[in-house]
């Protein structure tokens, strides 16, 4: 039995459909369905009786305890997070209360659980904290991807709170031995993912005739990973990494925001053309940069490879047109999540 936080997310999400596909090992999956978690991402696991989902909260430390104790996980893997800079700029509490209390709370009844089963149990546990490479601060055009000994420089609320939860679960294992993990991802796409990002964004916008907002010149560059390659990496850590290690995981896909923009309006023009035979590019609309934005972000997954045998299986190319077709087939779990409170926020992040 394994344990995973924030299962109902998009990553989380795929993680527990991945893993459930792959093995027979149950998972319980704890969620606090914010604006992001969606069960509809979960429902092919309705009458799959190896996947127990539990509505609450990371913070919660009584609720986490219980489960720990009634269900006696060999792994908690921790994807619970708020994640989208955008949110943290205008509402930075929320952040910090689940992103940092959140973790603590998790961390602490994870220890006690820990410190309380048998010796072997006890070799054999992990705590696997899901990280991103935001962490790092921002690169030059020509500076080294992130390397897992680079110092922290987080420029935003957001990353700031990951950066904190980070340094708590490293403190716990130098403090209190507990046997931990963390892994630091570069820019996540594919299925299920909630449609304020920048790629589902743009892909329903476009299918939808609105304007396609790009961030102030479009040249933020970011390293592209798809989730299932996310998962993967994530797996291969838990099963071979080393107790207190850091692994960054990337796609190797280097691009632009306005690249990736007109790659996806390229394809959407060969899989779902426009009525008018016009190209969705017509819709790119450019809009005022956010503050602090960082200009670019590059992953070294080198040590992923070298120590765990670990590669992306897609490249950019490959996974975005896996992407935009799981969009185009995926109609009615697209129209429950784009509700009126996801209206709500593209309106006040975006204006009319």
């Amino acid at each position: 039995m394994i344990l995973v936080t924030g299962g109902a997310g998009f990553i989380g999400g795929n993680f527990v459909l991945d893993w459930l596909k792959l093995n027979a090992e149950p998972v319980v999956n704890l969620d606090k369905l914010t604006y992001a978690g969606n069960l509809d991402t979960l429902k092919s696991l309705e009458s799959d009786t190896r996947h127990k989902f539990v509505r609450g909260d990371i913070g919660e430390r009584e609720l986490v305890s219980r489960l720990l104790a009634d269900y006696k996980p060999r792994a908690v893997i921790n994807f619970a997070a708020e994640s989208h800079v955008d949110r943290s700029i205008h509402g930075p509490g929320d952040f910090i209360q689940t992103n940092v209390m959140g973790t603590f709370n998790l961390l602490e009844a994870t220890r006690h659980y820990w410190n309380d089963l048998s010796v072997v149990d006890k070799a054999r546990f992990r705590f696997l904290h899901v990280s991103t490479d935001e962490v790092y601060g921002t690169l030059a055009a020509d500076d080294a991807p992130f390397a897992e000994t680079n110092a922290y420089e987080p420029n935003s609320p957001y990353s700031a709170s990951k950066a904190a939860s980070d340094h708590l679960v490293r403190a716990w294992h130098h403090t209190y031995g507990l046997p931990v993990l963390t892994t630091n991802c570069s820019n996540n796409y594919g299925p299920y993912h909630f449609p304020e990002k920048l790629i589902p964004l743009v892909i329903l916008n476009a299918l939808a005739g609105k304007p396609l907002p790009i961030y102030g010149d479009g040249q933020q560059i970011r390293d592209w990973l798809y989730v299932k390659d996310h998962c993967s990496a994530i797996r291969r850590v838990l099963e071979s990494g080393s107790i207190g290690e850091t692994y960054n995981v990337g796609g190797w896909n280097e691009k632009a925001n306005l690249e990736v923009v007109h790659t996806i309006c390229a394809l959407l023009d060969e899989l779902q053309p426009r009525v008018d035979r016009k190209s969705y590019s017509e819709q790119i609309t450019f809009v005022q940069d956010r503050p602090g934005h960082d200009r670019r972000y590059a992953i070294d997954a080198r040590k992923l490879e070298r120590e765990l045998g670990w590669k992306p299986a897609e490249t950019f190319e490959t996974g975005i047109r896996k992407t935009i077709e799981w969009y185009l087939a995926s109609h009615d779990w697209i129209q429950n999540v784009t509700s009126g409170a996801y209206r709500d926020w593209l309106s006040k992040q975006y204006g009319a």
